[in-house]
């Protein structure tokens, strides 16, 4: 038996990934486990390398993490990923070991080892419980689809089949948070009360709606300020914990360059100092698909297409909204959507996406009050105690 095998439960052998190859293993079976399925949306293989990689993932100066990958008669039927996130605990004053990555096969066998290897690998550091699924950080996908598997999935979220939340309960496991996704119809117009709630807050407060007229602009002027909206906006909500300034550097450098501007309007006071941020983007759902998760050698061509060519989805994904918190609760989100709502209609999107939003995060879902929605997607964090 490899010395790298930690954990055998019946017919089942549990090993750690610990080469490159199995790296490139771990990543590879949701794929094969997804492939032709019409709603699943694959990763891109180089964004996973980057992300499950020590050496390139910023997350990794606050956090630990292995990988295990579950073999039955020499074929691999399950993944999981092992984290501590030591900053997270230390903010909810939590011993938590995270799950995250996880896929498998219709076999209790199957997924009673993988949580188990994750399990122990979290109580020999010391950890009390195994909440997740959940990634590194909030930039990581997160929650477990428990309603919508008739849905196509986003590039921001996991999916999954049906039978992995009945797996999880069947192991104990409770929901300890759930988040509830919409399907916004996206109006031939600004809603009259958006209208006349952006006009009052701007001149109440003096705001004023900035757009960006190159990615260099954007991240020079704004980059830092935009995660760091996010840090004091996201503080508060679940599981959050404060991106450091390595992480800024990288999301800044990885992701404001491939952002059409259109669809980033940014609200700032008088002293021009950023008080909101909105960041869109095409649906990249069908891209990604047709892609298969790799650029090479055409998938570059679906995603360039889907960002920036005149045909594209009619969807759009909704990434990030964050409004400084004292003026959160004074129609600052109006005025996001009373600049966003025109462009979006001129760039022919019919629907948008919300994405994940906590439950109970009521706040944020009030900013749908005046649009036709469907809530068509809910996807839930479970947590249990670690055994023994």
């Amino acid at each position: 038996m490899s010395i790298h095998v930690i954990n055998e439960i019946m017919a089942i052998t549990i090993k750690k990934v610990s080469t490159s190859k199995e790296l490139r293993q771990f990543i590879r079976f949701n794929y094969r486990l997804y492939k032709g399925n019409p709603y699943s949306v694959p990763d891109l293989y180089d964004d996973m390398l980057h992300t499950l990689s020590r050496k390139k993932n910023a997350a990794f100066e606050f956090c630990e993490a292995d990988y295990f990958l579950a073999y039955k008669d020499n074929k691999i039927v399950g993944r999981i990923a092992a984290i501590i996130n030591h900053r997270a605990n230390d903010t909810w004053d939590k011993k938590n070991v995270r799950f995250g990555w996880i896929d498998f096969i219709d076999d209790p066998e199957v997924s009673d080892a993988l949580i188990r290897a994750a399990e122990d690998w979290g109580k020999e550091r010391g950890m009390t419980h195994i909440q997740g699924p959940m990634g590194f950080t909030d930039f990581d996908a997160e929650g477990m689809l428990v309603e919508g598997y008739d849905q196509l999935s986003t590039m921001a979220t996991i999916y999954n089949y049906p039978y992995y939340p009945q797996h999880l309960e069947r192991m104990g496991f409770e929901k300890e948070a759930d988040w509830v996704e919409f399907k916004i119809h996206v109006p031939d117009s600004v809603p009259d009360k958006h209208k006349r709630i952006s006009d009052l807050i701007q001149r109440k407060y003096n705001l004023k709606i900035k757009k960006c007229t190159s990615s260099k602009e954007l991240s020079r002027k704004y980059g830092q300020a935009i995660f760091e909206l996010m840090n004091e906006a996201y503080k508060p909500l679940f599981g959050y914990s404060a991106l450091s300034q390595r992480q800024i550097d990288q999301y800044v450098k990885m992701y404001l360059p491939i952002i059409d501007l259109r669809m980033v309007p940014l609200i700032t006071d008088a002293e021009d100092n950023l008080i909101a941020a909105g960041i869109s983007m095409p649906s990249l759902s069908k891209a990604l698909q047709k892609a298969h998760g790799r650029l090479l050698p055409f998938g570059w061509y679906h995603i360039l297409k889907a960002l920036f060519m005149k045909k594209r989805a009619d969807t759009l994904d909704l990434l990030l909204i964050a409004v400084k918190p004292e003026y959160q609760n004074k129609g600052v989100n109006a005025l996001l959507f009373s600049d966003l709502i025109p462009v979006a209609r001129d760039l022919g999107f019919i629907f948008a996406e919300s994405n994940p939003e906590l439950e109970l995060n009521k706040k944020v879902q009030a900013q749908w009050e005046y649009f036709k929605t469907e809530q068509h997607k809910r996807r839930r964090a479970f947590i249990k105690a670690i055994n023994g």
